[in-house]
């Protein structure tokens, strides 16, 4: 939480790297790669692209209680209770919407209250004279601070609002930006999280009733117009079956005074619209007054803004924690991911790394594969390198790439498909497989690469096929050669190879001979594999295995077969 809180790590900044490899562990272009796979495979279980950025809060260690630590935590998120992180994908970058729907300006008499004011970037205007005062009527609400001059005037104002404190100035800013997270407060809202995160929305949940777009019912110009029109019906309607006496005809005549009959009907027509009486002239027909209908309306805004206004101010100090809240939240949220995430991702990976001065693996399963053979292997103090034979396609790369997948796991502290034990690996070099041919060029570049490894026995060197880039007479001397410098150097190697036949002519101490053995060809001469490696056998390779299926069916066996067969089983 700590990581997060210092590189300000949001569902939706922009970030750029936190950190690069400049420490790794993994010193070939090929090592690097394959470790990204295994990040690329961990990050496509979380939901906010920026939660991939925590795994920066793990970096290459050579501390055995550091990676201990790791490991516990993971355990404890493995034990954490199933929810799930897929939610959070509905989420969307925070868009402000509301603002008051009524003009506020702020005054004040002070200077030092105005700037501070202007840096809060709310509406403010600095008094200095009468004349200052002249064009206040437009706006619907007006909050006043530090005047003293102008003080009566002010209280006189009937949208003015007095404030003591310039932390309550223009509290509608918060709920401007509490407003973009409307969307994400309601799918939070909706699905299961933690309780920092349940506490922290329900908090926020609440605020979001002041930015309710309903509004209290207040008169228009359009219901006293329409009144109009339904009183004067039900007057004349009324007046209709009215009969009037011969001395209130003279009354209403001579002295322009409405009988009191008529006067009663038009009251009880105005008392039944339900609407102020003084908003109307009365007088057949009954008209508005059109002063005091704006009087009125003025005065009804007035209230209503006002009221929300106090009520704005009820809730000062909640409105004023909405930006914390909402960092805390987005901070939540980016940890409820990253954790959520790597529980899916380990939900089936049950066992964590051991370390150990030897390399074990046992019934380990690749996690890029999608339906992967458990494998075992293993290199000790006895055997520290591993000549590995086998047909091509036979599995030999995928056990190479396997082994930097188990070391990237080990490091994070995350557990691995199978029994893992290891060595802190402080260098690992990986060599893969050339795509070109054989030249001087290639050739040198290998062995440049080569000469700038620094072996110890923390020093792990996987080669896949190196003899491609020189000649094939020399190569397996090469190879040879190569393992023995660094076995005496201490390192563990693991050298993928077709040469395995040339290798143990000359097979350097400590190395051993082991071979991912083809069981043969099916009848699309497709290898058929078992991906475990035979430790201490030298493996048949593609062309022995073509030969031998050709000398043992009856469609294809011939004389010629059968002796290349035997041939080739003398000569190994």
């Amino acid at each position: 939480m700590e990581f997060i809180r210092t590189n300000k790590i949001t569902p939706f900044n922009e970030l750029n790297q936190i950190t690069g490899e400049e420490n790794s562990i993994f010193k070939t272009r090929d090592a690097k790669s394959i470790h990204r796979r295994v990040l690329t495979k961990i990050f496509s279980n979380f939901s906010f692209e920026n939660t991939n950025f925590l795994i920066s809060a793990f970096p290459f260690t050579q501390n055995i209680q550091q990676i201990e630590k790791r490991q516990n935590y993971f355990k404890r998120i493995k034990s954490l209770d199933s929810l799930n992180n897929e939610f959070l994908k509905e989420l969307k970058k925070p868009k402000q919407w509301w603002k008051p729907k009524y003009d506020v300006l702020v005054i004040t008499e002070n200077e030092k209250t105005f700037m501070q004011l202007k840096e809060l970037e709310c509406p403010v205007k600095f008094i200095t004279s009468r004349e200052d005062l002249s064009d206040l009527d437009r706006y619907d609400l007006i909050q006043v601070i530090d005047c003293d001059e102008f003080s009566l005037i002010l209280e006189n104002l009937s949208q003015g609002v007095s404030i003591n404190n310039i932390d309550d100035i223009y509290l509608e800013r918060y709920l401007e930006i509490l407003s973009g997270w409307e969307h994400n407060l309601n799918i939070i809202g909706k699905n299961k999280t933690n309780q920092q995160i349940q506490q922290i929305t329900t908090k926020l949940s609440k605020l979001l009733n002041l930015i309710s777009n309903d509004s209290s019912e207040k008169l228009s110009r359009q219901d006293v117009e329409t009144a109009v029109e339904s009183i004067n019906q039900e007057i004349q309607e009324k007046i209709k079956e009215l009969t009037i006496s011969g001395n209130s005809l003279f009354t209403m005549l001579s002295k322009s005074k409405m009988p009191l009959e008529i006067e009663l009907i038009i009251n009880n027509a105005i008392g039944n619209a339900k609407i102020p009486y003084n908003v109307f002239t009365i007088s057949i027909p009954v008209s508005i007054d059109e002063k005091e209908l704006d009087d009125l309306l003025k005065r009804q805004n007035a209230d209503e803004f006002t009221s929300i206004a106090n009520t704005i101010q009820k809730f000062s100090k909640e409105l004023k924690s909405i930006p914390e809240e909402l960092e805390m939240l987005s901070h939540n949220l980016i940890l409820f991911d990253f954790e959520y995430g790597i529980k899916s991702f380990i939900l089936e990976n049950n066992d964590f790394p051991e370390i150990s001065e030897n390399l074990l693996i046992e019934d380990s399963k690749n996690i890029f594969l999608e339906f992967a053979q458990p494998v075992s292997f293993h290199l000790n103090q006895e055997n520290k390198c591993s000549i590995l034979t086998g047909a091509n396609s036979g599995g030999k790369t995928t056990l190479l790439e396997h082994i930097i997948q188990l070391i990237s796991l080990f490091q994070l502290g995350l557990p691995a498909k199978g029994k893992v034990q290891m060595p802190i690996f402080s260098e690992i070099y990986y060599f893969a497989k050339t795509k070109g041919s054989a030249n001087k060029g290639a050739f040198e570049t290998l062995l440049t690469q080569m000469s700038k490894i620094i072996p110890g026995e923390k020093t792990l060197i996987l080669a896949d096929e190196i003899e491609a880039v020189t000649e094939p007479g020399v190569a397996g001397k090469i190879v040879s050669a190569t393992a023995d410098y660094f076995i005496g150097k201490g390192c563990f190697l693991i050298i993928a190879t077709h040469l395995g036949q040339d290798i143990q002519k000359v097979l350097p101490s400590k190395t051993r001979i082991d071979g991912i053995e083809a069981k043969g060809l099916d009848e699309n001469f497709n290898l058929i594999v078992d991906h475990n490696p035979v430790l201490g056998r030298l493996a048949h390779s593609t062309p022995e295995l073509i030969v031998e299926k050709m000398a043992s069916s009856d469609k294809t066996k011939t004389d010629y077969f059968i002796f290349l067969n035997e041939f080739l089983k003398k000569v190994k």
